[in-house]
């Protein structure tokens, strides 16, 4: 929380300073009553200003997303015109006097190479321009100047000036947090492609030999299990989305099991108790597939008699309480902590890493896997899986590969 209160911080302080400049210009004008005095009118006003900018340019700097956030933009500097610039042009200008376009990009290299501000004249014969005066404020991300922030007037304005820069470095804050988000996702796609990867060819071939020694004895057996299959790889494999539903995520997981006693009948059983009311909790697409096919694997390994795994959803307030357990090899309490560690990674030791990874990403460190294990004892998983957590929507509707 802690962490948060100081990028609140970060984020907000520098409006505030614009909230000055705004607050010069209002005070003068605006009797309020009972709404305080007119300074401390203009710092709400520029917060709620700020606070309706500050969504499209958490989607990058682009031109449709500089156009939504150039007029929120220029109130909150209170000035006569305003532009936002890539490296190569004007995104979005927002006021009068959009003809200084082309002057204004000219005057542009030397702060786009060397991220510093300045002020210059502009020149204009337009006899209804009054724009005299242009403000550049680089935006800058991890030392990277990614555009410019300008801001035009009549006249030369010290305050303008400093304004101008710290709005820049509020607009650049939005854009290092689009970056985050950017990159966040990017590295759910590659955890989810890391998955997806993990899915035994082996797995597959025998899905498809048990399936093929079906055709000709049961081939009404081999039609529903084809189905089963088509099913799974279909979820597994689908394309959109970091998030899906309990409900679907075990429907998955009931595909795969089919699969799994189809090849070794009566030597696994599953036991499955499913809560109702924890059905529609979002999770992280492929998350619990994983620790399941851990349970068969480690269920069935070095064992020649029958493996049992039970599946429990549970509801525990605000939270759903997930449980999977085998009763096969267990594994040396040692090797796991190295395995989610990321120290080795042996067969089916990375689906249990990328999973804890992925839900301490999401929900917060209070929420890894907590897995009971020992060699000869089995291994018991857990996952508690918040019921409402802010960002995090399951789609809804299932999507097609």
């Amino acid at each position: 929380m802690s962490g948060f209160l100081a990028g609140l911080c970060v984020a907000v302080l520098p409006l505030l300073a614009a909230g000055f400049w705004l607050g010069r210009r209002t005070a003068r004008h605006e009797s309020l009553g009972g709404l305080g005095t007119p300074v401390e009118h203009a710092t709400f006003q520029t917060l709620h200003t700020a606070s309706l900018a500050a969504p499209p340019l958490r989607a990058g700097l682009t031109g449709e997303t500089a156009r939504r956030s150039a007029r929120r933009l220029r109130t909150l500097l209170g000035t006569d015109a305003l532009c936002l610039t890539d490296q190569k042009q004007v995104l979005a200008w927002d006021g009068i006097g959009d003809h200084h376009r082309a002057e204004i990009m000219e005057r542009l290299a030397g702060p786009l190479e060397t991220g510093r501000g300045e002020a210059f004249r502009l020149t204009c014969y337009a006899p209804d321009c009054p724009l005299r005066w242009a403000v550049v404020a680089p935006l800058t991300v991890d030392d990277r100047v990614h555009g410019a922030l300008v801001a035009c007037a009549p006249r030369e304005s010290a305050v303008l000036v400093r304004a101008a820069g710290e709005v820049a470095r509020w607009v650049s804050v939005q854009l290092e947090l689009a970056d985050l988000d950017q990159s966040r996702t990017r590295l759910i796609e590659a955890e989810i492609k890391a998955l997806r990867a993990q899915i035994s060819p082996h797995f597959i071939f025998n899905s498809l030999a048990v399936i093929a020694s079906f055709v000709r004895t049961d081939p009404e057996r081999a039609r529903e299990l084809l189905l089963e299959f088509a099913d799974f790889t279909r979820y597994s494999f689908r394309r959109h989305g970091d998030f899906t539903t309990l409900a679907d995520e075990l429907h998955a997981i009931d595909h795969y099991l089919a699969l799994v006693r189809a090849r070794f009948g009566e030597r696994l059983s599953v036991t499955l108790q499913i809560a109702p009311e924890v059905l529609p909790v979002a999770l992280p697409f492929l998350c619990l597939q994983p620790l399941v096919e851990n349970a068969v694997k480690h269920g069935l390994e070095g064992k020649a008699d029958k493996s049992h795994i039970s599946i429990t959803a549970q509801d525990a307030g605000a939270e759903a309480l997930v449980v999977i357990e085998d009763d096969g090899a267990g594994m040396d309490p040692d090797l796991l902590r190295r395995i989610l560690a990321g120290e080795v990674s042996p067969s089916g030791g990375i689906g249990l890493s990328n999973v804890d990874d992925r839900l301490r990403q999401v929900y917060g460190d209070d929420y890894g896997l907590v897995i009971e294990t020992a060699v000869g004892a089995g291994m018991k998983i857990t996952a508690r899986l918040p019921k409402y957590q802010p960002g995090v929507h399951s789609a809804s509707r299932r999507s097609e590969p």
